[in-house]
């Protein structure tokens, strides 16, 4: 099998008519370069230059050879240069960590105006904590401000949470706190874990106690549970930032309107890297844009 360097020597042999100019040319030692040449001629089958003195001329063989290979050696050595070139980054690179409905919802949406690359890895609060400590991301967006050395939070913004429902889910109002507590328990609830996150702040936050209800759907995926109430399977508690699109047509609505639950998010960071200038322009962009939302 023929070695795409010995084609690329020999036309460096062709084009200087000197082995040792070639090798010069190509950063390699003479031998090398004779050593390719000397591989090529076999594999041809008959010699491709004649020597004399210090230079060498190509014979018949090595000419034809040339003018069929010099245009597909050259294309694809230019090939590769634009390849290696359009590959270096020319933007700072920073590594952000967050939910994947609120990177897909809050961030996603402004990408364009960060002049960054950025890449994103998705998790909960726990997951890109660690990701953090490892130096595998340089900020991410969560909810809990759990205790980490050498970790900083800033305050980003405040999601709020609401009761979702199908847009002809027959939403009964009461009075008082309890029936409309006991009429919630009775309804198909759809949560984001067994665990009923952000539903117990809710309950807690209103009725003063743990919700005493077991999800019909458990999902793992905020989008999911927003497609199935739009479908009226049920109702659950969530981020107004994702209703904008299902409100407008008229697919859900909000239901217990008296009732409401906020949850700060907050951005957070190696203070090591506090001062690195792309962390401060991904934070000072996040904060510009994702807060007019």
């Amino acid at each position: 099998m023929v070695d795409f360097e010995w084609y690329r020597s020999f036309i460096s042999i062709y084009k200087h008519s000197s082995v040792s100019e070639a090798a010069k040319a190509r950063l390699m030692t003479q031998p090398a370069m004779s050593q390719h040449l000397a591989a090529l001629e076999a594999s041809v089958g008959e010699p491709l230059f004649t020597r004399a003195s210090r230079k060498i001329f190509p014979t018949e063989r090595g000419k034809e050879l040339y003018t069929q290979l010099a245009p597909l050696v050259e294309a694809l050595e230019e090939t590769t240069r634009n390849f290696n070139s359009a590959a270096v980054p020319m933007l700072p690179v920073v590594r952000i960590g967050s939910s994947h409905e609120l990177f897909r919802e809050t961030v996603a949406p402004h990408l364009g105006r960060f002049h960054l690359r950025v890449i994103a890895q998705y998790g909960i609060a726990a997951h890109i904590l660690e990701l953090l400590l490892e130096d595998k991301l340089d900020l991410i967006v969560t909810s809990q401000k759990l205790s980490a050395p050498g970790i900083e939070y800033i305050p980003y913004f405040q999601e709020k949470f609401v009761v979702v429902a199908a847009a002809d889910f027959d939403d009964q109002q009461f009075e008082e706190a309890e029936n409309k507590e006991k009429w919630l328990c009775v309804q198909n609830w759809l949560a984001y874990g067994q665990e009923l996150p952000i539903i117990r702040r809710f309950w807690r936050e209103h009725f003063g106690k743990r919700p005493q209800l077991q999800p019909i759907f458990v999902l793992p995926d905020l989008h999911a549970i927003l497609s199935a109430i739009e479908h009226q399977a049920g109702i659950s508690v969530l981020p107004t930032y994702m209703l904008g699109n299902s409100l407008q047509a008229n697919k859900i609505k909000i239901i217990a309107q008296s009732y409401g639950v906020t949850n700060d998010l907050y951005l957070a960071y190696k203070i090591k890297n506090r001062n690195l200038p792309q962390l401060q322009v991904l934070i000072e962009t996040l904060r510009a844009h994702v807060l007019t939302q």
